[in-house]
C-alpha cells in the first residue's frame, strides 16, 4: 500500500506541466484527433501552464513575505497557524490508508457521472484531487473507517463537479474560456459568494458602486490600466508590510508583471485547448447526441483577469485585520494569503469584475473561512501529527484557509461527525 501511495505521490509531483499534456494528448486520441494534432495541443497547453505557474510563483513569492511583514507589524499572536495549501496537501497524502484510492476512485466517479449525464465536466485537474484526499483523511481520522473516508471524498467530488457545471457558463462568458469549467476544491468552496453578489447588486445605492477595470481605465486614463493597478496595489502592500522604498518598488513591479503576463499565458492555453474542446463536442454528439462537454482545469486559468488579482491584493490586508478583530477566531493567516486569488475567482466572475462588490463579498466569505478553519483546527492538528508534520515554532495547533477553511469540506465533516 505504501509503495502504491509513493507511486501516486511521485506521479503528482510531476506537476501540471507534465500531467496535463499527457492527459490532453490521450483525450485528443480518444476523441479521434490525429496523433500530431493531439500532441501539439498537449504541448501547447503544457507550455501555457509552465507560464501560468511561473507567474503564480512570482505572485506567491512576493505576496507571502509581504503578508508576513504585515502580520509582524500588527504584532498578531494567535494559537492556530495557517500552514498553507502545500503543507495541507502533504498532510492529506500522508494518510496512506485512504490516499491510495483517491485518484482511481475519482476518475471512476467522473466517468460514471459523465456516462449517466450527472455532469458535463471531464476533470483533468488531477493534481488537485488532493482536496478529495484531505476530505477522506479528515473523516478517516475521526471515524477510523476507510469506507466513510472514501464516501466523504466522493461526496466532495460530486459537489465540486456540480458546481463546476453550474459556473461553466460564467467562466465562458466573463473569463472568455469557452468549454472550460473549474472544479478546484478551494475555488468551489466560495461559490455561495455568488448568491451574496446577487443580493448585493439589489441593494439600493450599493448596487451602483462600480469599479471594474474598464470603468477604472475610463476614469483614470492610462493610470487606470491593469499594469498601473498592479503597480499601485503591490506598492501599497509593500508599504503596509513596512518595506523600504526599494522593496516597495520591487513588489509593485512584480504585481504589475502578474497583471500583464497572466492574460498572455491564458491566451496560449486556449490556443491548445480549443481543438480538444471541439473534438470532444463532435465525439459526444456522434455517440451520445447533442451534449456540451467541459474540460475541468485548475483555477489558475481564471487569474488572467485583472479584477481577480486586484480584488485579491486588496483582500490580503483585510484578511489580516479580520484575524485580529473577529471574536472567536484563533487562526493566524499566513500560508494561504497568496492563494486568495484562487478562492475569490467565482465571486469576481459573478460580480462581472466589479472590484468593490467582489471585495465586500470576499470579506464576508474569508471571515467565514477563518471561523471554519478555527473550528477544525483540532482534527487538522491531529492529522498533522499522524503525518509527522513539523509543527511551526510557537503554534499550539495548525489549520489553513484553503482546505481547513473550506465550506464544503466543513459541511461534510460536520455531517459525518454526527455519526462519529
Amino acid at each position: 500500500m505504501q509503495s502504491f501511495v509513493d507511486f501516486i505521490q511521485g506521479f503528482l509531483d510531476l506537476g501540471a506541466t507534465v500531467i496535463l499534456p499527457i492527459a490532453i494528448f490521450l483525450l485528443g486520441l480518444l476523441f479521434g484527433q490525429k496523433p500530431g494534432k493531439a500532441f501539439r495541443s498537449g504541448i501547447t497547453i503544457g507550455v501555457a501552464f509552465v507560464g501560468i505557474f511561473l507567474v503564480v510563483d512570482l505572485l506567491v513569492n512576493n505576496l507571502g513575505p509581504a503578508a508576513q511583514g504585515m502580520v509582524d507589524r500588527l504584532g498578531v499572536e494567535l494559537d492556530v497557524i495557517d500552514v498553507g495549501w502545500p503543507a495541507t496537501s502533504s498532510i492529506a497524502w500522508a494518510t496512506t490508508s485512504v490516499a491510495a484510492f483517491i485518484i482511481p476512485l475519482g476518475l471512476i466517479v467522473n466517468v460514471i457521472m459523465l456516462m449517466t449525464k450527472m455532469t458535463k465536466t471531464m476533470n483533468v485537474d488531477i493534481w488537485n484531487f488532493w482536496h478529495y484526499t484531505f476530505m477522506a483523511a479528515m473523516i478517516y481520522t475521526i471515524s477510523g473507517s476507510i469506507i466513510q473516508g472514501l464516501i466523504a471524498a466522493v461526496v466532495f467530488q460530486i459537489v465540486a463537479l456540480k458546481v463546476a457545471d453550474w459556473t461553466a457558463p460564467m467562466v465562458s462568458d466573463f473569463y472568455e474560456l469557452p468549454g472550460v469549467s473549474i472544479a478546484t476544491g478551494s475555488t468551489i468552496s466560495y461559490s455561495p459568494g455568488i448568491f451574496l453578489v446577487k443580493l448585493l447588486q439589489r441593494i439600493p445605492g450599493i448596487k451602483n458602486w462600480d469599479a471594474d477595470p474598464d470603468t477604472i481605465q475610463k476614469r483614470f486614463g492610462i493610470f487606470g490600466e491593469s499594469i498601473f493597478i498592479g503597480l499601485f496595489l503591490g506598492a501599497l502592500i509593500g508599504f503596509l508590510a513596512g518595506y523600504s522604498v526599494g522593496e516597495i518598488i520591487d513588489i509593485g513591479m512584480a504585481m504589475a508583471a502578474v497583471m500583464v503576463l497572466m492574460p498572455r499565458m491564458v491566451k496560449i492555453l486556449m490556443e491548445g485547448l480549443m481543438p480538444i474542446s471541439e473534438s470532444a463536442r463532435e465525439w459526444l454528439n456522434k455517440h451520445f447526441g447533442d451534449r456540451d462537454i467541459y474540460i475541468g482545469l485548475d483555477a489558475a486559468v481564471l487569474l488572467g483577469h485583472p479584477a481577480v488579482i486586484s480584488t485579491a491584493l486588496i483582500l490580503v490586508p483585510i484578511t489580516v485585520v479580520l484575524a485580529v478583530i473577529l471574536p472567536g477566531n484563533a487562526l493566524l493567516p499566513f500560508g494561504d494569503l497568496a492563494t486568495i486569488p484562487f478562492v475569490v475567482a467565482f465571486i469576481v466572475g459573478a460580480a462581472r469584475g466589479n472590484i468593490i462588490h467582489s471585495v465586500i463579498v470576499g470579506t464576508v466569505m474569508i471571515a467565514l473561512s477563518l471561523y471554519i478553519a478555527t473550528d477544525v483546527a483540532s482534527v487538522f492538528t491531529q492529522m498533522a501529527e499522524n503525518a509527522e508534520f513539523d509543527m511551526p515554532e510557537g503554534s499550539a495547533q495548525v489549520s489553513s484557509i484553503d482546505q481547513g477553511g473550506n465550506l464544503v469540506n466543513w459541511l461534510i465533516y460536520r455531517l459525518f461527525s454526527l455519526f462519529n
